[in-house]
């Protein structure tokens, strides 16, 4: 198609102009018919004064005859609908459309004439009133077919259904409102239940008014009666009773002047309770109405619910409960053990207590009493024979009740939580005091050692004496906690003046974010600064680095990043800090012969690489730190690394984190990062193991499941505990001017040689790494090994074998397709993969088109050079590997980003995204994600799914997560054979010279 054919015709085309024909109709009566089909004519002023019943209003085109009049001609519905036709192209379409609204009624028979006439009365679509109002706007005029009779069009119109006594009975009339105007309800008849139309007959013409309102189903069966219905005396009591009600939660029922309904009594929730042998209780709640009707617990809508008065009691009910105690809510089930006993000591009572609930109790009810003293545990040693082991003599009272030795020994060996006694009575296992037990137990081999009581060994004494776990709390840890307990009085964080130093305009956000470092560096506090990638972290460290210096602090200061952005911090610092002297150390003592105390002598700010602090640990930990500063502090996210180390053992009063993600894969990289920042908050690995990371990621249990009670409540206190010493803001919470920022994943459909090779190679790979998963660990190499291999071939077969060159890659070409149009537009474009490999068929590829580009991968020496090149440049695409360029870059400069293959955590993609939706960015950004249907590619975008949740759960909001990287995940990642097709603030150690953790 040329391009000539978008430009309208050079002289408009004369078109025949239309009109849409109205006629109020009338079916003739059955006696007139003698049996035959009932006629619809056209009805006159006399006819409507005789008759007002089996009315219709018939629509149909109209176009001009010779003498300039509106004539039937040669027009029809069909006619209007067929392409090409003479007819204004606009004004055909209107017509197409409005018969469009219609068309499923013709099955229905709602048609009186099939080839001429559509009957306005029967369309139940909304739509209809807007489409009629636009006839205007297209030059469409309504035209009566016959003299005498008057069209027009209202704005809106309103109707309800008025009660109003009628002697002893009652009448039930339409009132209707046409712009405001009051009309005759018994000339007025329903259009669907969307619109009105009324006739009033004036001499010998008629007038007819098309107005659209909504109607409910009682209005419209007046309106469509014609008439008002009567509600006879002997029923009134009824029809108040029952009807009324239902009638008025319509919204569309009124009094008449001088009547007054009764109140209209609200629903009752019932709650049926029945108890069975065993501890264990049946529940049910429902709706009970006055007139008897009964329906199920969750509020519905319609004629039959009052659903505001549901919706209210619902709400109380369920606050109630939830207040009662520990049991999650649930509209009927089968209690069992502490659930029951739960439910009958504090939901039970709690429901009873309430108006509008009515409790009845079935079974033989049993007492419950939740014991919530303070357990007293009396331990007696004896010796024994053996002279490594006593005999133990163990009493537990709670509230002054014995508490058995054998079930409470048990219930703790195997796990729970409560435990439920023979009386009724049952309490809490979660006691600290009850931990010291428990750890008993897990030492002992077996619970068959206990049948004749309890023994220790000399060995495990530890264990009683122990009362807090303090196995791995350092010195550190409880100077932090003894300073954050100080800061209980205190009520608010001061604001802080930007240093006389600082250069820049702070947002405001950015002014919160220094008065909240300032202020944990001023209680010798850590903590982690987790803003949004693109927000301006680096500015808000430096604002306190300046402010630090201005009251006093003399020690220098030390900034930990990865290598690649070891010069923004010295870019950054020359253009916000100038003030500031900074050092960059980028390589050894040995290399360069230059120690760490030298270059740290004439220095504020000490700059250096993740991989120099594992290197050159005793010359870093060896000097006293005024700050550390750990940027991008995702890289000591795994206390099992020499890095995580050296990091812990810097010497410094106060220590920061700065990353946008300072959780990937699982909680205990949270835990690493505030092991640093922050040792006193949760000084046991294994308590933090046990208290959240369990409970949160590993749902196994009930309780702990999505949506689970203890799980729900376990995170909050998380989040309850990390909120003082973990600053984030959202680029969406705070960086309003941002522009808005598009995100689209492009589903890409192998082609034939593509997928042939693919799926040949996912079977093999399949039957051998399906036996290899009982052994994870073990075989965790190979594992992913294959799936990589497995994602590789999703992207091209010759990354893999080079003898499937020729195999066409269905992605690259996907990708050059939107490039050319991209790149046309004078738009610029960030391509990532993790791939260097795949990015150099890239390369080629743009070659081969001659579009220009630039490349950043971990192998390029000159960085830098290459970035800025990029910036001031006008190449349009930049090449770039996730690795090396997923932070610490900012290129505004482009608009467009192409991830060509997606990664199993979902905070490296951000981090790609975010190279160029910062601070600095004046254009929508448009984000595609290139997926290839039916590969591993799909399954990794799942789990990038289930590992966001994760984040979101403790950082953002209260959205459940779901479970990490496990063997059944990998099992899913070869599922494919159903895939369906796709289109394309606690303290830091007091005094200098402490370690950083």
């Amino acid at each position: 198609m040329s391009w000539r054919a978008l430009l309208p015709p050079d002289a408009p085309e004369r078109h025949t102009p239309l009109a849409l024909g109205v006629e109020l109709r009338q079916r003739e009566t059955a006696r007139a018919a003698h049996w035959g089909p009932r006629r619809v004519e056209a009805v006159t002023a006399r006819d409507l004064a005789h008759r007002q019943s089996d009315l219709l209003v018939g629509l149909r085109p109209l176009v001009r005859g010779t003498r300039g009049q509106w004539i039937k001609g040669t027009v029809s519905w069909d006619s209007v609908r067929r392409p090409g036709g003479a007819h204004d192209p606009a004004q055909a379409r209107w017509f197409a459309e409005l018969y469009t609204l219609a068309r499923d009624l013709r099955v229905l028979g709602a048609f009186s004439d099939v080839s001429e006439w559509v009957t306005l009365d029967a369309v139940e679509s909304a739509l209809l009133w807007a489409h009629l109002a636009r006839a205007t706007d297209l030059g469409i005029p309504f035209v009566p077919t016959r003299p005498g009779l008057s069209v027009r069009l209202a704005e809106a119109a309103e109707a309800t259904l008025e009660i109003a006594p009628d002697g002893a009975g009652l009448r039930l009339s339409a009132h209707v409102r046409i712009d405001g105007a009051p009309v005759d309800g018994a000339t007025v008849r329903p259009v669907g239940r969307t619109g009105v139309y009324a006739f009033a007959i004036e001499g010998p013409a008629v007038a007819l008014t098309l107005a659209p309102a909504p109607l409910g189903d009682a209005v419209h069966a007046v309106l469509a009666s014609g008439a008002p219905l009567t509600v006879p005396a002997a029923d009134r009591a009824e029809f108040l009773r029952d009807a009324y009600p239902r009638l008025s939660r319509q919204g569309d029922v009124s009094a008449a002047r001088g009547f007054e309904p009764p109140p209209i009594a609200p629903p009752v929730l019932v709650a049926r309770v029945r108890f069975h042998p065993g501890d264990e209780i049946a529940h049910t709640l429902e709706w009970e109405y006055p007139d008897g009707r009964r329906h199920p617990y969750p509020p519905g809508g319609g004629p039959e619910r009052d659903s505001d008065g549901e919706a209210h009691l619902r709400t109380v009910v369920e606050h109630a409960w939830t207040q009662a105690g520990p049991l999650a809510f649930a509209a009927e089930g089968m209690l069992r053990g502490i659930d029951a006993a739960e439910f009958g000591a504090h939901v039970l009572p709690a429901l009873e207590a309430l108006d509008g609930v009515r409790v009845e109790v079935s079974g033989a009810p049993r007492a419950y009493h939740e014991l919530t003293g303070d357990p007293r545990i009396t331990v007696s040693t004896l010796e024994t024979t053996d002279v490594d082991w006593f005999d133990l003599g163990v009493l537990v009272t709670i509230d002054g009740r014995r508490i058995p030795f054998r079930p409470l020994f048990t219930a703790l060996a195997l796990g729970r939580k409560k435990l439920l006694l023979s009386d009724g009575r049952y309490f809490s296992l979660a006691h600290p005091a009850l931990h010291r037990l428990r750890d008993l137990i897990d030492e002992a081999a077996d619970l068959d050692e206990w049948e004749t009581g309890p023994r220790i060994s000399r060995y495990q004494l530890p264990l009683w004496s122990d009362f807090e776990d303090l196995a791995d709390v350092s010195e550190p840890a409880v100077s932090w906690r003894e300073t954050a307990s100080a800061l209980r009085d205190v009520e608010r964080v001061e604001s802080t003046p930007p240093p006389a130093g600082l250069t820049a305009e702070l947002r405001p956000y950015q002014q919160a974010g220094l008065d909240w470092l300032a202020f944990l560096w001023q209680h010798r506090l850590g903590g982690i600064l987790a803003d949004d990638m693109g927000l301006g972290k680096t500015l808000q460290v430096l604002a306190l680095l300046a402010h630090a210096r201005e009251r006093g602090e003399r020690r220098p200061f030390l900034v930990v990043a990865p290598t690649s952005v070891l010069s923004t911090w010295r870019d950054e610092a020359a253009r916000f800090a100038p003030d500031l002297a900074v050092r960059l150390i980028q390589s050894t003592e040995a290399k360069s012969g230059m120690p760490v105390s030298a270059a740290a002598a004439d220095a504020d700010v000490v700059v250096t690489s993740y991989t120099l602090l594992r290197l050159d640990e005793p010359a870093f930990t060896a000097l006293e730190w005024g700050i550390v500063v750990l940027d991008e502090a995702q890289f000591v996210k795994n206390p099992q690394t020499r890095l995580y180390r050296a990091a812990h053992a810097l010497r410094t009063p106060v220590a920061f984190a700065v990353t946008g993600t300072p959780l990937e894969n699982t909680l205990g990289e949270l835990w690493t990062i505030l092991s640093l920042t922050s040792p006193g908050l949760f000084p046991s690995a294994r308590r933090f193991r046990e208290e959240y990371i369990k409970p949160i990621e590993r749902g196994k249990v009930p309780e702990n499941a999505e949506g689970g009670p203890y799980r729900a409540r376990r995170l909050e206190r998380l989040r309850h505990r990390i909120r003082p010493f973990l600053l984030r803001r959202t680029k969406d919470l705070v960086a309003t001017d941002l522009p808005p920022r598009q995100e689209q994943e492009l589903h890409i459909e192998l082609n034939a040689a593509h997928r042939a090779v693919y799926d040949t190679v996912l079977q093999r790979e399949r039957r051998k790494i399906l036996g290899l998963l009982d052994d994870l660990d073990r075989n965790r190499f190979i594992v992913f090994r294959s799936l990589t291999l497995l994602r590789m071939l999703a992207l091209a077969p010759s990354l893999v074998d080079a003898d499937d060159g020729s195999v066409r890659s269905s992605k690259l070409d996907a990708l050059l397709e939107q490039l050319d149009e991209i790149v046309a537009e004078g738009h610029r474009t960030l391509v990532f993969s993790q791939f260097t490999s795949y990015l150099a068929l890239v390369a080629q590829a743009l070659d081969a088109r001659g579009i220009r580009y630039t490349s950043l991968d971990g192998s390029t020496r000159n960085r830098a050079r290459i970035i800025e090149g990029f910036r001031t440049g006008d190449d349009p695409v930049f090449l770039i590997s996730l690795k090396a360029g997923g932070f610490g870059l900012t290129l505004t400069e482009a608009d467009y980003v192409f991830l060509l293959d997606p990664w199993w955590n979902p905070a490296a993609e951000a981090q790609a995204v975010d190279r160029t939706h910062r601070i600095g960015q004046t254009r929508p950004v448009n984000v595609y994600r290139l997926i290839a249907a039916g590969t591993i590619e799909e399954k990794v975008m799942a789990l990038q799914q289930r590992k966001a949740r994760l984040f979101r759960a403790v950082m953002d909001d209260d959205a459940l997560f779901s479970q990490a990287l496990t063997a059944d995940d990998i099992r899913g990642l070869f599922d494919h054979a159903d895939r369906p097709p796709k289109p394309i603030s606690p303290a830091r150690p007091t005094g200098s010279g402490a370690p950083l953790a």
